[in-house]
């Protein structure tokens, strides 16, 4: 896997999500392989800024061609900023997903939550597991 598909400033979770820290707040969105497995997005249901959700509670549905699938909070905290480009533009996750394509912004509340996260190198292996 190149580090242009897994960034290796990224933390990543196994519902192929990633997250960029930058101080106690967090950019995160889908993974390149999490949006490749979707197809074609054509429609994110984004939460609302101000939000306050735990690590694992259901955070939105993300609409493809092929599924609607449900992605849930990477990290404890409160919803800062979401990408509001995305409503007119969904496709935007498939062309750029760590890039324009980012979800939302979360202020964290634990930092040690991060270290629970994979860094690149175990995201990969967990792939590699997964496709076995």
């Amino acid at each position: 896997m190149s580090e242009a598909t897994w960034p290796r400033d990224l933390r990543y979770n196994k519902e192929h999500q990633w997250v960029r820290a930058e101080g106690d707040v967090a950019r995160s969105g889908i993974t390149h392989f999490g949006q490749e497995s979707l197809g074609d997005i054509v429609f994110v249901y984004l939460p609302k800024a101000g939000d306050k959700l735990n690590a694992g509670d259901k955070l939105l549905d993300i609409e493809s061609t092929k599924v609607i699938w449900e992605l849930f909070m990477p990290l404890t905290g409160e919803i800062v900023e979401v990408n509001q480009a995305l409503d007119s533009s969904p496709e935007t996750i498939n062309q750029d997903p760590y890039g324009l394509g980012w979800v939302l912004a979360i202020r964290f509340d634990d930092a040690s939550q991060l270290d629970a996260l994979l860094d690149a190198d175990a995201y990969a292996a967990f792939l590699a597991s997964e496709k076995a």
